[in-house]
């Protein structure tokens, strides 16, 4: 379901130091951190879906990409309005991964991350270092 890969590409004068894809039924959300010619590292973050469009027996399929770039003096903003935004919508709606994972016992257990520390994929963690 995630991918993650160590990249040392230049995308125009960025450098793609480390990029995360995750894919999401038919999008795939890529986190790409870059770093400027000046050394200065950012997230950008690129929403791609995948649109297919049928004309007579020809079948086209595209990807519509959106993107936004997240500088480092913005982490902690951006974070605190994630998590209240999620928090939101769990409380209209209820938790999300639940509802998604119901009919799919294992996929909720416990997992170790790179740190050994046990979570629940019910919980919500966001963890940007530099």
């Amino acid at each position: 379901m995630e991918e993650n890969k160590k990249k040392h590409e230049t995308e125009g004068d960025k450098e793609i130091v480390f990029s995360k894809a995750i894919k999401a039924g038919k999008r795939i959300y890529y986190l790409d951190v870059k770093k400027s010619k000046k050394g200065e590292m950012f997230l950008a973050i690129t929403e791609s879906k995948k649109i297919i469009s049928a004309e007579g027996d020809a079948t086209q399929i595209n990807f519509e990409k959106h993107k936004i770039f997240l500088y480092k003096e913005d982490f902690e903003k951006f974070m605190n309005g994630l998590q209240e935004s999620i928090q939101y919508i769990e409380k209209e709606q209820g938790p999300f991964l639940n509802e998604i994972h119901a009919d799919k016992p294992n996929e909720t257990s416990p997992e170790t991350n790179k740190n050994n520390e046990t979570f629940h994929p019910d919980d919500f963690k966001i963890d940007i270092e530099f």
